[in-house]
Order: C-alpha cells, then sequence, then structure tokens
C-alpha cells in the first residue's frame, strides 16, 4: 500500500510543473521508490491526480522499460548486450550470470529478492565495453567472473563500489527516489568520466585543439 509521505510527494511533483499531466514520469519513479514497482494502486493514483485514464498511466509505464510491472530485486542488475558490449562479451556475462543466479526471464528475481537481472540496449557507455550496472550505476570493463562476484557481493550485503560516480551502491527503491526528483545530496560523490572518456580531450589538448 502506498505510503501517506508518497501521497504527499506526489502532490510536490504536482505542483513543479504548469501542467500536472508533465509530472507523470517523476510520479512513477516515486511509486517504484515506494512499492518497488509500478502497482495498481499507483497507477489509480497517478491517473486520480492528473486527471488520466489507468489506461493512459499504463501505456506510459508499459512503453518505458524502466519502469516495472512487477517487483524487481534490492539491486537490479543490468546488462548491456548492445552490439558493441556484445562483442566485447556482453552476451557471455548476460549467460554467465542467468547461470549463476538461476533468473531464467528478464527482469528475474532471486530466491532471496536480493537481485534482479535483465539485458538492455545500450548503457550509453561503449568505451567501457563490456558494461553492466545496478541501479544504474556504472561497473565497466567486466568479465563474467567479475560480474558473478559482483552478484555474490550485493546477495552476501558487501559494500559494493561502481567504477565510476557514487561511493556505493544504494538500493532500487533508494535509486528511484533520487530519479522521482528528490535528491540523496551524493551527486558529486566519486568521479563521472573515467580514463577512455577522458583520451579524446587528452589528443585534443596535446594537438592544441581549440573548441
Amino acid at each position: 500500500m502506498l505510503s501517506d509521505e508518497t501521497r504527499e510527494r506526489a502532490k510536490e511533483l504536482i505542483a513543479r510543473y504548469p501542467k500536472p499531466r508533465s509530472a507523470l514520469l517523476p510520479m512513477l519513479h516515486l511509486v517504484q521508490s515506494d512499492e518497488g514497482y509500478v502497482s495498481p494502486e499507483g497507477i489509480a493514483l497517478c491517473a486520480e491526480l492528473l486527471g488520466l485514464t489507468k489506461a493512459e498511466v499504463s501505456a506510459v509505464s508499459t512503453f518505458y522499460t524502466m519502469y516495472k510491472r512487477k517487483p524487481v530485486g534490492d539491486y537490479h542488475v543490468g546488462v548491456c548486450t548492445n552490439t558493441l558490449c556484445a562483442v566485447m562479451g556482453g552476451d557471455a556475462i548476460y549467460d554467465a550470470l542467468k547461470e549463476h543466479t538461476g533468473i531464467t526471464s528478464q527482469n528475474g528475481v532471486t530466491e532471496d529478492g536480493k537481485v534482479s537481472l535483465e539485458h538492455i540496449e545500450c548503457n550509453a557507455a561503449c568505451d567501457f565495453a563490456p558494461v553492466v550496472m545496478v541501479n544504474w550505476e556504472f561497473f565497466d570493463n567486466q568479465t563474467p567472473t567479475s560480474a558473478k562476484s559482483l552478484v555474490d557481493a550485493l546477495q552476501s550485503g558487501q559494500p559494493v563500489k561502481p567504477s565510476r560516480g557514487a561511493d556505493s551502491v544504494c538500493t532500487w527503491k533508494e535509486a528511484e527516489r533520487v530519479l522521482a526528483g528528490f535528491y540523496d545530496g551524493r551527486a558529486d560523490e566519486g568521479g563521472a568520466a573515467g580514463p577512455a572518456s577522458l583520451e579524446g580531450l587528452k589528443l585534443a589538448n596535446e594537438r592544441g585543439d581549440k573548441a
């Protein structure tokens, strides 16, 4: 059941926009931050507050893969299987994690509810391929072995540090709260770019190129 706080936060989101329906995407993230997925109750709340039909809200929540229609794990693992990551080993990583976790379906969850798994089309980090994400945090240059170790650490509750960005991985619900627009004060943690991303800038500086 959605909390009273979530209902109040939803109204706060609506007040940020000149047209109420513009708040739908962050509101869906807010629902996920409470219940872990876009629940029927969450769809009804969005429809009621935004003056939309449940069908309209459902259409949006099923169009974008970032919204889940059933609960995912505390740590949602996404393996890029788009062209470059696949060539560099993404498919092998995904297959290894399916076997390692026993997850056989897209967005499937381990028995302990800790980890869920999906293959995704692109993490927008081709220079670090193959890339795995956990609750949208980057883990670069992965292998089947390192990815399995990562999942083991998540399931056992060990602290896990992404390759770039935040100093540690938060839970799915915590990440969804941030995506809804309620910041956790961690935006400046860690570094946003790695050596591969900065190589072009280095070469440009060496040549004396100007923007």
